[in-house]
């Protein structure tokens, strides 16, 4: 979807969850952030937390859901849209259609695990006892160019290590 079919509220909400993304990147983690809206108002948000939670299911998205459900008094977040900054995988496109979120925003593809049609779609599945509407591609530029820095950081950073380690056994 282009740029211009999204409002300029899409485009500020989708910046908050590139400044939460950059936040889970100070802390090790990959740096994706989620920002779930209601009624023009932010209601909760999150970033990646599961390097340093120590629990494989502390995405941005479960991060802000978990939130989201506590501000709300109800696990049900009707007339709700979500913004993220990487397309949701498999078990945060389930907890999403299982908390009833009505409009899902990604900037970029997860070529990997897509579970919003770029992979595989569970939002479209027929076993789907709820629908959301998609949409992608929001700030996708930047929002995979946020994702491919870290990662070209992280190699650039084991390659390094490698070289010193290797050194230093040279060396001896």
């Amino acid at each position: 979807m282009p740029l211009s079919s999204f409002s300029p509220q899409d485009e500020k909400f989708m910046r908050r969850a590139m400044e939460l993304a950059h936040q889970a990147e100070l802390e090790g983690e990959v740096p994706v952030g989620a920002v779930l809206v209601k009624d023009g108002e932010i209601v909760a948000e999150g970033w990646n937390r599961s390097i340093v939670d120590c629990d494989a299911t502390a995405h941005a998205e479960i991060q802000t859901l978990r939130k989201a459900g506590k501000a709300l008094g109800n696990y049900r977040l009707l007339d709700t849209t979500l913004y993220v900054t990487l397309e949701p995988c498999p078990m945060c496109a389930g907890a999403l259609l299982h908390s009833r979120v009505k409009r899902v925003v990604y900037g970029a593809p997860d070529l990997k695990a897509g579970a919003a049609g770029t992979v595989l779609d569970l939002f479209e599945s027929q076993a789907a006892y709820h629908y959301a509407t998609i949409e992608k591609g929001l700030l996708e530029d930047e929002c995979r160019q946020q994702l491919q820095a870290f990662f070209k950081r992280r190699r650039d950073e084991k390659k390094a290590e490698k070289q010193k380690k290797q050194a230093e056994q040279e060396g001896k």
